[in-house]
């Protein structure tokens, strides 16, 4: 009788497996099929958001934030006159913070740098999350505010954790919590998107606001506008020189031969 309760129990385990895989993928394809499709996205090669930030306290500044695939980032934090830049050109991080008094550029933080990265993402972890090395688990369903939403939880190959809540009517990401291991150190933060419009026949969050679990202080971003395929120079997310760097030697024209 245990022999058989065993086998049982095993052959659950087993059948349980694909049914959760099976559900991972319906819900991602139900999500892909929402926002567009794969051809939507795919014809989408830049992106421009421009709106604006409200942090604590109501201070308010201007946002430009810029993609081009396959994974370079700029985002433009403008803020009384002054221009703070955070960037990753698809192998380095740098930032320059004017209001800290530095007009030079600057590598980021570890944890700087690992946010950035994310943000380099150009459709996030769940578009093509197979192809990518991320992890995704169907984790049941729990309520956003009263509602029903689908967890799904993403693991990517750094180790970072992000639970994806979508909507059961549209299968839309309505919040996101991340879970960022910064040395050894767990550090968790909470995302609420929502204002959802078309850009390019690509549906996209217009509005998102953040904050660490647990606590009050959120920030805020409205996109006033998303452009697709504007032209983003490769330049625009390029380190700066040093100050009084020689620029590397450009190759000149081919000597004549006689």
């Amino acid at each position: 009788m245990r022999r058989a309760t065993l086998l049982l129990a095993g052959l659950a385990v087993l059948l349980a497996l694909p049914l959760s895989a099976q559900t991972v993928d319906e819900i991602v394809a139900r999500y892909i099929k929402t926002i567009g499709g794969m051809d939507k996205i795919d014809a989408v090669k830049t992106l421009r958001r421009t709106g604006r930030f409200t942090g604590g306290g109501g201070f308010q500044a201007t946002v430009v934030f810029e993609s081009k695939r396959p994974d370079k980032v700029r985002q433009d934090f403008i803020l009384q006159g002054m221009d703070g830049v955070t960037a990753y050109d698809g192998h380095a991080g740098w930032k320059i913070e004017p209001w800290e008094g530095k007009k030079d550029a600057e590598s980021l933080g570890e944890e700087e740098f690992k946010s950035i990265v994310e943000d380099s993402d150009f459709d996030g972890p769940l578009v093509n999350w197979k192809t990518k090395g991320n992890k995704v688990e169907y984790d049941g369903m729990e309520p956003v505010e009263g509602t029903d939403a689908y967890k799904l939880k993403v693991t990517v190959p750094n180790g970072d954790v992000f639970d994806y809540y979508l909507d059961t009517d549209y299968y839309v990401p309505i919040k996101i919590h991340t879970t960022r291991f910064v040395r050894g150190e767990q550090r968790e933060y909470e995302t609420s998107l929502g204002d959802y419009k078309e850009v390019n026949g690509w549906y996209l969050p217009f509005a998102s606001e953040t904050g660490m679990k647990g606590s009050s202080q959120t920030s805020k971003i409205n996109w006033e506008k998303i452009e697709a395929n504007v032209e983003i120079p490769d330049s625009r997310f390029t380190r700066p020189p040093e100050p009084g760097a020689v620029p590397a030697a450009q190759p000149g024209p081919a000597a004549e031969v006689r």
